[in-house]
């Protein structure tokens, strides 16, 4: 079967940066005033989180010694809900994946899958909250602020979530994610946090918000008091810096690799669409990929392949990778069993693409508009197929990168890895 030529773009976005981290961690903690809040030989559970975070290890070092030099005793707590396989040993091991180690951040990592009660919210919610942190005295919420892969609000993935699902642990995730089948996002996680806040000192929020290119754009401290109203303020900034497929359509997405440190649904569904909640709100523009081909899983998504439910196309090298108990655990506690659902494989993704095209184009595949990305995180670089340029023009700020080429494949039949990079 022909293949449709390919031209590489580059895209453009939005580029603010921190340059200095660790100034930025201490400076804006130092606007808060925290040593009147956290007195010299108390301690501090601060979160760490299962994605793939800019800078996460070197923020998290510099929040320790911030709060070292006002004498308290600062300690990390794994705080992603079942990933690891839901187990401590695996909740440490995501962690040392991301640098966050005992070494690193020159502080204790206590991890554990066991949670106290705090009984329900005035909703009627019932809360839980890891061991560690609800034994700490204070409670410091680090987390980034974005556009959340499955729930569409004023509040999505950020603090609030960090203190829900994250300090749950498996038990909390689990109940709440049932909870949020029938009950909406935002009126759950606010009932959640500030029951949690109204029984246990969360001292401060670190909030992060990066920028398109998967870098640090914002590092701010958010007293208790703020943290919903700083988090609705965020994540508008977050949406404007989020990543965009330069055309909105298309019949085909090839994405390189998807996996937990990328998106907590293995592809952002913020960039690919097939975001499931907005199923009842169908006037929420969101992308739309006619068919999804998904090549391989990342390296530190350590064979979860969560996610890959969302695809309609996989290679039988990724099914093999997969760890599929971890992949269940995750998708069951969320509640979403389709996301472990394996998609139709073949051995070669050239045995994939012929059957795509066959089904999106199957009387003159050069009219197959077609992308491919390395995967949701990274979208400075493209490829399209050129029918894609005659169906109108993109939506993002890009230029071309060379002229139309042909497809590069090994002698297996598999695609050659997307460009790194390019001058």
């Amino acid at each position: 079967m022909p293949y449709p030529k390919l031209v590489l773009l580059r895209q453009e976005f939005d580029r603010p940066q921190v340059t200095d981290i660790a100034r930025t961690v201490a400076q804006t903690l130092s606007t808060l005033e925290l040593s009147r809040r956290i007195r010299p030989g108390q301690t501090v559970a601060l979160t760490a989180g299962s994605r793939g975070i800019a800078n996460i290890a070197v923020i998290l070092r510099e929040t320790v010694r911030f709060l070292r030099r006002l004498g308290a005793e600062p300690f990390i707590v794994p705080a992603m809900g079942s990933h690891g396989g839901a187990t401590a040993d695996g909740q440490r091991r995501v962690l040392a994946s991301y640098g966050i180690t005992e070494e690193f951040v020159q502080a204790p990592i206590r991890a554990t899958m066991d949670v106290v009660s705090l009984g329900q919210t005035a909703d009627g919610f019932p809360v839980v909250l890891d061991r560690y942190a609800a034994e700490a005295d204070h409670i410091g919420v680090v987390a980034r602020i974005k556009p959340h892969t499955a729930f569409h609000g004023p509040i999505e993935s950020g603090l609030l979530k960090m203190l829900m699902i994250g300090l749950g642990k498996h038990a909390g995730a689990t109940r709440y994610h049932r909870i949020l089948l029938q009950q909406p996002y935002d009126t759950v996680v606010r009932s959640v946090a500030r029951h949690i806040q109204a029984r246990k000192s969360v001292a401060f929020g670190l909030a992060i918000v990066e920028n398109a290119y998967d870098e640090t754009a914002l590092v701010e401290a958010v007293p208790p008091e703020h943290l919903e109203r700083r988090e609705e303020e965020l994540l508008v900034l977050a949406r404007q810096w989020l990543p965009r497929l330069p055309w909105r359509q298309a019949d085909l997405l090839i994405v390189d690799e998807i996996g937990k440190e990328i998106s907590g649904s293995g592809m952002d569904t913020n960039v690919v669409g097939r975001k499931r909640a907005l199923k009842a709100s169908p006037d929420i523009p969101q992308p739309e990929m006619r068919l999804i081909f998904v090549r391989d899983l990342s390296d530190k998504t350590h064979g979860n392949a969560t996610g890959i439910g969302l695809a309609d196309f996989t290679t039988s090298r990724l099914v093999r990778k997969m760890d599929y108990r971890a992949t269940v655990i995750n998708c069951l506690t969320a509640g979403y069993p389709q996301g472990a659902f394996i998609p139709v494989h073949f051995e070669s993704d050239r045995e994939v693409l012929d059957a795509a095209l066959s089904i999106v184009a199957p009387d003159d595949p050069s009219e197959a508009r077609i992308l491919r990305i390395r995967n949701t995180l990274q979208l400075e670089l493209v490829q399209a197929s050129e029918a894609c340029f005659r169906s109108g023009p993109p939506q993002t700020r890009c230029s071309t990168v060379g002229s139309a080429s042909d497809w590069a494949f090994d002698n297996s039949g598999n695609l050659l890895p997307f460009p790194a990079h390019c001058h």
